[in-house]
């Protein structure tokens, strides 16, 4: 029971609850983590990076090759599979999304492969996705999300999808000031700029669409960043957005896809634990302050000033635009797979854990992801059960 849910999601002639639930990589969301979500009712997101790390045959094929074909290859094939995984185990209730950044190399072949293998929706973020529609035209039953931050960024959106003949099927909207990973902004000290706030950018869309002649909810509004509670769901709701996504609150629930000790990490963080840096993709992020991540930033300065062109450190080529591997003085200066792969098995000491700025609805208590859903959506909850972390 939801008593408090004032209103379904509806997608693609989809409906499902307004909870999305945020795409988290390398690995943390993968198909339990997506699949329980959309089981309970909502829309449960794949992150497409690096999702060879889930599988050990593939990784036990690749040992530590560094031949990027091979590498990119296992990760279509594990992205089939999680797709696949997921849509079982929802067992045909709410959505399958895959996320992918348009910043990565592989962002194409991760969306034919998405589509191919059966996604609902895909979900794309980390760039503006101009070429998206080109990329899904033979898929037209796939739902296309950009991750967009204000209302600039989703006028050009529209007016360029619109000319080839296409609209969002949603749009999320990410308050950097408070999201986990890679942030909507350009630079750090504009995370706090108030042109990001829901209560200022929900309103400046739903005008752009009176002013472009698109019906106020044909394209819902999803609001993603700082969403821990039931009195954030209903506020944001109130301001006209249509539904709410959350990412670290997701990421700690007993499906999670991560190691217990990554759930550990995350749910007990305080707030002076979380800190904003530069990541190697020359956007800010946001993360847990770990051992690997102070020493970091007691040398990031000193890394910058010396920054210059490199191998890429795995022989992968992740991204497009990578600090470390081409000399990027303003852009971060480790390897960002490296770190967050290790993050994913657990590893306190090596690895870079992405969280959002807020506190977890149940502190250090791990729960199922129905508790967290009928929690947000104001069901009653019973004494509280559940794993301490």
């Amino acid at each position: 029971m939801h008593s408090q849910a004032t209103h379904n999601l509806r997608i693609r002639n989809i409906e499902t609850l307004p909870i999305v639930q945020g795409g988290m990589g390398v690995g943390v969301s993968a198909h339990r983590l997506a699949g329980a979500v959309a089981e309970a009712g909502g829309i449960g997101t794949i992150s497409s990076v690096d999702l060879r790390r889930h599988h050990p045959d593939l990784q036990n094929q690749l040992l530590r090759s560094r031949d990027k074909s091979a590498i990119d290859a296992a990760n279509l094939i594990a992205l089939d599979r999680e797709v696949r995984a997921a849509r079982e185990r929802a067992g045909g209730r709410g959505m399958i999304a895959v996320n992918i950044m348009r910043a990565v190399s592989e962002y194409a072949a991760y969306v034919r492969q998405a589509c191919q293998s059966g996604a609902n929706a895909i979900v794309v973020g980390a760039g503006l996705p101009l070429d998206l529609p080109e990329l899904v035209a033979d898929y037209p039953d796939v739902a296309l999300i950009p991750i967009l931050s204000e209302s600039r960024a989703v006028g050009l959106v529209l007016k360029r999808w619109k000319r080839k003949g296409r609209l969002p099927d949603a749009i999320v909207i990410e308050h950097p000031r408070y999201a986990g990973g890679h942030l909507g902004a350009a630079k750090l000290e504009e995370l706090h700029d108030p042109r990001f706030d829901f209560a200022r950018v929900v309103p400046e869309i739903l005008a752009l669409f009176d002013e472009m002649g698109i019906e106020r909810g044909r394209i819902p509004i999803i609001a993603a960043g700082g969403i821990n509670s039931p009195e954030r769901v209903r506020a944001t709701l109130a301001t006209g957005a249509s539904a709410v996504q959350l990412g670290t609150p997701f990421a700690v629930c007993a499906e999670g896809d991560a190691h217990p000790e990554f759930k550990r990490v995350l749910a007990e963080a305080k707030p002076e634990d979380i800190v904003t840096f530069m990541s190697v993709a020359g956007l800010p992020a946001r993360a847990v302050r770990t051992p690997w991540l102070e020493q970091y930033l007691e040398r990031e300065a000193g890394k910058m000033r010396r920054a210059h062109e490199r191998l890429c450190t795995l022989g992968f080529e992740c991204l497009v635009q990578c600090g470390l591997r081409d000399g990027l003085q303003k852009s971060g200066q480790f390897c960002i797979d490296h770190h967050l792969a290790a993050a994913l098995r657990g590893d306190v000491k090596h690895g870079l854990f992405f969280r959002g700025s807020e506190t977890v609805p149940f502190g250090s208590v791990i729960r199922p992801v129905r508790d967290l859903i009928d929690h947000l959506l104001g069901a009653t909850m019973a004494v509280p059960v559940g794993v301490p972390a």
